[in-house]
């Protein structure tokens, strides 16, 4: 059985938008029916003298369990060469499993959903851009006006 997925990505580094594009190609391999919010533009979150983030968010249909999907965005992470040497400090990808399905889960390497999807508004925003009627698969209603969508810059590719 299939379950509707959405993923956070994000990058500032090696050519940002080739990185989103890259990531999801590969997602493709195990991520059928893909759709994708517009790219935005965004100042980091953590140390200030990194460059500018590219975000995104994208919803579609997989049959891996949540484990097995965070194994493979994992592993397209390690392909992109993603080094953790900072927290929240520059990365040629982040891909980050926001919702799955309406399942609330936790366990020792995962808490689905994100735990700071509302608090970011370079997430919210691009999520924003799938969901047509404001509420998340959760049953939880995202209000537009909350977010300072001034923070971020529309790109269009």
């Amino acid at each position: 059985m299939a379950n509707t997925i959405f993923l956070g990505l994000g990058s500032n580094l090696d050519e940002p938008i080739r990185q989103i594009h890259r990531a999801i190609e590969s997602l493709g391999e195990l991520v059928n029916s893909i759709e994708r919010a517009n790219l935005y533009r965004s100042k980091p979150l953590g140390p200030a003298d990194q460059p500018d983030f590219i975000n995104t968010v994208i919803r579609g249909q997989t049959s891996l369990s949540p484990e097995d999907l965070l194994g493979f965005v994992k592993r397209i992470e390690t392909y992109q060469k993603r080094v953790k040497t900072v927290h929240w400090g520059p990365r040629t990808i982040d891909i980050d499993i926001l919702y799955f399905g309406n399942l609330n889960f936790t366990s020792s390497l995962l808490k689905i959903p994100h735990p700071e999807i509302l608090r970011r508004s370079f997430v919210t925003i691009p999520l924003l851009d799938l969901l047509t009627d404001e509420i998340t698969p959760t049953g939880d209603r995202i209000d537009r006006n909350r977010y300072d969508s001034g923070s971020l810059v529309q790109i269009n590719t």
